[in-house]
């Protein structure tokens, strides 16, 4: 068994060592230690695993093991430590959205992305006590460079995803278990304090997380992509628009909408929502009808204050465009429209075309889907 080990173990190291001196340009010596820390990862797996050990390939699982693990370290590795940061907090953002501040949904969007921001920093710091202590690394270690920020970058992936066993012979992943314990307000298991975490600081000057270690993680892990933060006028559509959703049971295209908001990309959709890509296509369709219907219902005028297109702004339209959209009204929709410039309210409005106040604001969304067509052509 000892000689297997080994025989996979020298297998495993030579083929990522020279992989990564073939994809990128760190050191020699940079790519052995990486190298010698995939493998071990791996070879280890495939010793505990009795899975792999029944099935009578255990070469052949470790070979697939390490590329997979070789393809995430190389996949932030070209991303750059910047854009490697980004990707990697919209697809753990992404992932604990929905077990986020559960117990009250009325929260603002701001609060919330808040709370998933607090979650996912003191996640980070204990990814990064995983990786330590996986890989037997002193508590003096930190990533120096281009590849150790990537390896680092891959584990807290595949660590967020781990699968925990549950009782009832179900899993979930610890991703998500730590979020829901977030959620709860109860101290998560192996979780240093955030507050603690967030000031760099703590009451116990012999602790680990006073070590530079820690300020070289934050430095080269906790810059990752912040939500910004939203105006006045941004915060209230967004939160608007979800609960518009959500009142119509439209939870998916809600999700959509959030992960577009955190500039998530198709596949990562897809893969979250476990959706096909024609499924995708069909949900973004569906977003994109009940976006307008919102945007063309009673809250018209904080959307398009929103878009920048408000009446003051000819509804966002060009001067060639505002012509072409006036042409197309008629005389009773240019003087709706005309009064409605001179800010008349709707009730006086209908009283001068003699109309109920219901038909007002259905010929108002007729005159603004015009004018949308126009802007959006």
């Amino acid at each position: 068994m000892k000689e297997l080990v080994e025989q996979i173990f020298t297998t495993i190291f030579e083929l990522l060592w020279q992989q990564l001196q073939n994809s990128t340009q760190a050191g020699q010596r940079n790519c052995r230690e990486v190298a010698h820390r995939l493998a071990t990862e791996v070879t280890r797996i495939c010793v505990e695993s009795q899975r792999i050990q029944m099935s009578g390939e255990v070469e052949e699982w470790a070979k697939k093991l390490a590329q997979l693990r070789l393809k995430q370290c190389l996949h932030y590795y070209q991303q750059g430590s910047v854009k490697g940061r980004q990707d990697l907090h919209s697809t753990l953002a992404a992932i604990v959205y929905g077990y986020i501040n559960l117990s009250y949904r009325s929260a603002s969007y701001a609060a919330r992305t808040t709370l998933i921001e607090d979650f996912l920093q003191a996640f980070y710091l204990e990814a990064f006590n995983a990786f330590r202590r996986e890989t037997e690394l002193p508590l003096t270690y930190h990533p120096k460079t281009r590849l150790d920020i990537a390896e680092f970058m891959a584990f807290a992936e595949r660590y967020a995803k781990r699968r925990i066993r549950l009782k009832g012979n179900r899993s979930q992943q610890l991703i998500i278990l730590r979020a829901q314990t977030f959620s709860q307000q109860q101290p998560p298991e192996e979780l240093v304090d955030i507050e603690t975490a967030s000031e760099g600081g703590s009451s116990d000057s012999n602790s680990e997380w006073s070590s530079p270690a820690l300020s070289q993680v934050r430095k080269a892990i906790s810059n990752q992509v912040q939500i910004p933060e939203a105006d006045e006028i941004t915060e209230k559509v967004v939160q608007m628009l979800l609960e518009y959703l959500e009142e119509r049971s439209q939870q998916k295209c809600a999700d959509y909408f959030v992960f577009r908001l955190l500039d998530l990309t198709t596949s990562q959709i897809e893969w979250i929502l476990e959706i096909t890509p024609r499924e995708r296509d069909y949900l973004q369709q569906r977003f994109k009808y009940h976006l307008e219907r919102f945007a063309l219902g009673p809250h018209w005028q904080l959307v398009h204050e929103w878009l920048e297109a408000s009446l003051e702004q000819n509804l966002g339209l060009m001067p060639q465009e505002w012509e072409i959209f006036t042409n197309k009204l008629t005389e009773e929709q240019r003087k709706h429209l005309n009064l409605k410039q001179d800010r008349v309210d709707d009730e006086a409005i209908a009283n001068q075309l003699d109309c109920t106040l219901t038909q007002i604001q259905k010929r108002w969304i007729k005159i603004l889907a015009k004018a949308w067509a126009i802007r959006n052509a």
